[in-house]
């Protein structure tokens, strides 16, 4: 995988491409996409990018510890909002350090499995970085 590490490099991409006539410029935002998070599907988003990068982890890495505490943290996040405090009932447990990573990860398996098998046909160029979002679009027949 390409990892841009600025937009300068990413306009350095686009130079290089040609588009059709009918390509769409479209970027986007996962609306809230911490928040949003459930946590048994971002769990298994990281069980699976474990296993699937397996090869690149030290062979002592506890993997099934890691993945308990980071349940233990996700369902069990307390903060505080002015002068009480809560608990976090759903989505990503804000104000931890796993917050970014957890999203990256999640997010990425998410494209991974469902957007880039189902519409890679259509994508010219498609760069994620957390939650933005920039592609370039080839209508198919059908969507005419």
């Amino acid at each position: 995988m390409l990892i841009h590490k600025n937009s300068t490099e990413i306009i350095q991409d686009l130079k290089q491409l040609t588009p059709p006539d009918n390509a769409v410029l479209f970027s986007a935002v996962a609306k809230s996409i911490y928040t949003n998070i459930d946590t048994d599907i971002g769990i298994n988003a990281l069980r699976n990018f474990l296993l699937l990068n397996s090869s690149q982890i030290p062979a002592n890495f506890p993997i099934q510890p890691f993945l308990q505490i980071l349940e233990i943290v996700m369902k069990n996040n307390i903060f505080a909002f002015q002068d009480s405090h809560w608990l976090q009932l759903s989505g990503t447990a804000m104000g931890t350090p796993t917050v970014c990573a957890y999203a990256t990860i999640t997010y990425g398996h998410y494209k991974n499995t469902l957007i880039l098998p189902n519409f890679s046909n259509n994508l010219l160029y498609y760069k994620r970085y957390i939650d933005d979002i920039f592609g370039i679009w080839i209508p198919s027949a059908t969507d005419i």
